[in-house]
């Protein structure tokens, strides 16, 4: 049993009235006590159901960001064209709805944009589709993959994907505890704030309930994050609906906004797309990549023109559909899948 962690534990669990909130350095230091096998399972399992109940502030998150920081291997952004944006998705995947991450990543690099991507295999509690299974079903494998190599893609394609069983081994520890408790742990927070490169321009986190979104904005603000998005997303990811209004929030240095839009305002509106199972992603997925009809057309002209707007590479919103859209029909998300598979080898 840890002595330390137990006093942390008391702090986290001891009720409304008498509990209190760790500071930035105790959170940091409870998540290290947790990787590093200090803490028994009963003291992990009892701070991880305390902390989501009593619901974590944004100086304990900001805690746990530090602990990722010195662990996790943060890819190399010097140089790159623009600074690149990590889309932050939910590390337990997408089980409802047909996800878009790779597409999407494959579009915003096509125009110019680099994006890293990170997340892990299936978690529960969704135990849902990852993004490293859909990168499976365009022929693109990251797992195994060295820092070296990922940073190659992301220099000379613009995408790279951290799949964290080989990057941060001790953090998967905590998979079989979202498991055995039934409930996502407040760590799951945290997977959608991580910033695993230098010189980052943009973090996207998606979100699922509002106070989340407060908690991150907190967060990301005491890691010094100067420029970042926050979407009410498609089952908490970044990625943005077509058949209710999109509600994002944009932090650029000092200045908060709020940006309502709505899909059917731009012919894009209709039902979000089933998720059945990895070969009918494929088929889609080929179908969209070739050229022809898709169903997954609609929502990624959607997101791809409001993120190339958002991100800077359009004028408006009008600008970025458009440009979206001459991708998709001169085949540029094709082009820049060859080229990512030549490069990893």
């Amino acid at each position: 049993m840890s002595v330390r962690f137990r006093e942390l534990l008391k702090k986290v669990g001891s009720g409304p009235h008498t509990g209190k909130e760790l500071s930035r350095a105790e959170a940091a230091e409870a998540l290290a006590l947790i990787w590093d096998g200090s803490a028994t399972p009963a003291q992990i399992g009892a701070f991880l159901i305390a902390h989501r109940i009593r619901r974590p502030t944004g100086v304990e998150l900001a805690g746990f960001l530090d602990t990722y920081r010195r662990h996790l291997p943060s890819l190399n952004g010097q140089g790159l064209s623009r600074g690149a944006v990590v889309l932050g998705y939910p590390y337990d995947g997408r089980s409802r709805t047909a996800p878009l991450g790779p597409l999407l990543a494959l579009l915003l690099a096509a125009a110019g944009q680099p994006v890293v991507l990170h997340g892990s295999g299936r978690v529960a509690t969704k135990s849902g589709v990852p993004l490293i299974e859909l990168w499976d079903q365009l022929g693109v494998n990251w797992r195994g993959r060295a820092i070296a190599t990922l940073n190659h893609t992301l220099a000379q394609v613009g995408i790279a994907q951290l799949h964290q069983p080989e990057v941060l081994p001790a953090a998967e520890v905590v998979n079989g505890y979202r498991e055995e408790l039934g409930k996502r742990p407040p760590l799951a927070t945290t997977e959608l704030m991580l910033c695993p490169v230098s010189d980052a321009a943009w973090v996207v986190s998606g979100f699922v309930h509002p106070p989340t979104e407060g908690m991150i904005r907190d967060a990301l603000s005491q890691q010094g994050q100067s420029c970042f998005l926050t979407a009410k997303g498609l089952e908490g990811s970044p990625e943005l609906p077509r058949d209710r209004a999109v509600i994002l929030g944009r932090q650029e240095l000092e200045i908060w906004e709020r940006v309502i839009l709505h899909a059917r305002d731009h012919q894009l509106g209709g039902a979000e797309v089933t998720w059945t199972d990895t070969a009918t992603w494929q088929r889609q997925a080929q179908s969209l990549l070739a050229g022809t009809d898709s169903v997954l057309r609609p929502g990624l002209l959607w997101n791809g023109g409001v993120y190339l707007w958002q991100l800077g590479l359009a004028t408006n919103l009008e600008a970025g559909l458009a440009r979206a859209q001459s991708l998709l029909e001169t085949g540029g998300l094709a082009q820049h899948l060859d080229r990512l598979r030549t490069a990893l080898g």
